[in-house]
């Protein structure tokens, strides 16, 4: 496709409470709400920079494995969330002139962002310190899963066939990648089950978050709920610093903390939402697909982890879970209210 011909593909529409604090013909956002089709060179542009953004969330799978060598795994979660969170608060106040949050939806961004950001990243950097990135990006691989059935239990979602048929595949897909390393009860075992309740827990939090993009945009939902998260892991996350002492600072972990708190968790997320305004939440979530196979690939490549053919083939397994979960029929049961469909946001 050249020039400036836009696909054939209706533009995706954010939920109207986006529009609220975003200043008219100054943001991506406000244009989409208004109803103004992108030209066909911004949606490229967008869906360029969304492919990007998986590159760089592979590539902080392998960049956390190598670094919690030297840094405790909760004080790099941390520090690293603390500096994607002040990031994203300095874009939001660039792009919505405020960071603001209303008073009686304050506690419950905090609460999720606690269960999100501060639940989920100690149990996911913890677990990695005894899995490998490979086998760690495939089992988060399975959030969308998760938070489809939370959605269910909520009843924001139709129970489906397909839902539950994605589920139970999508189940045996991270089976088939356990058992690739052989049955171990030890460490390995135990950071494998630590990262699939890590990816539940995210799954939940993504199902529970969305309803509150009916109020807030995703930018600002995102930014308070990482601040929320590091605020859970600052006692244990300083602990642990301390406790290592001052060994762990040295220039090759600040840019492993600035890669993977500036770069992967706050301007890759900047991109991600102007990628779902311009080219909407599905075509967003299908690129998400690439993550598991890159970061396989570039543990593969930088960490000597071998490509093991259980690997393969439960992450070829866990896709077609996720591609049959999504068969299933849009929108609530009879009688609901529709609810937001939340960020497809899978980095870890």
């Amino acid at each position: 496709m050249s020039g400036d011909v836009s696909p054939p593909t209706a533009p995706y529409v954010p939920a109207a409470g986006w529009a609220a604090p975003v200043p008219a013909g100054r943001d991506v956002l406000a244009r989409a709400i208004a109803g103004v089709r992108p030209r066909g060179d911004a949606r490229r542009l967008a869906e360029a920079g969304a492919l990007l953004v998986m590159v760089a969330w592979a590539a902080n799978f392998v960049v956390v494995k190598g670094i919690i060598a030297v840094v405790p795994p909760v004080g790099f979660a941390f520090v690293r969330f603390l500096l994607a969170g002040l990031v994203l608060l300095a874009i939001l106040r660039l792009r919505e002139g405020s960071v603001s949050i209303p008073r009686a939806l304050a506690l419950r961004v905090a609460l999720l962002g606690a269960l999100g950001f501060g639940v989920y990243q100690v149990l996911w950097a913890t677990a990695l310190s005894s899995t490998t990135a490979g086998t760690s990006a495939l089992i988060v691989g399975t959030t969308p899963i998760w938070t489809a059935l939370v959605a269910v239990a909520m009843r924001t979602e139709m129970a489906h066939r397909a839902r539950l048929a994605g589920a139970a595949i999508g189940f045996g897909g991270v089976a088939i990648v356990v058992a690739a390393r052989g049955l171990d009860l030890g460490g390995g075992g135990v950071g494998d089950l630590l990262t699939l309740v890590a990816a539940i827990s995210w799954g939940t939090y993504l199902a529970l978050s969305a309803p509150l993009l009916a109020s807030l945009s995703p930018l600002r939902l995102t930014a308070w709920a990482i601040l929320a998260g590091s605020a859970v892991m600052a006692g244990p996350g300083l602990v642990q610093l301390v406790s290592a002492g001052p060994a762990w600072i040295a220039p090759g972990t600040l840019v492993a903390f600035a890669y993977a708190g500036i770069v992967a968790g706050g301007l890759a997320n900047v991109l991600v939402f102007r990628a779902i305004a311009l080219v909407g939440p599905s075509r967003v979530a299908n690129l998400q697909l690439l993550v598991p196979a890159l970061t396989v690939l570039f543990a593969a490549a930088t960490l000597g982890e071998p490509i093991l053919a259980g690997q393969v083939g439960g992450g070829l397994v866990i896709v077609a879970g996720i591609l049959v979960s999504r068969r299933a029929p849009l929108g609530p049961p009879p009688g609901r209210r529709p609810t937001p469909e939340p960020p497809p946001l899978l980095e870890a």
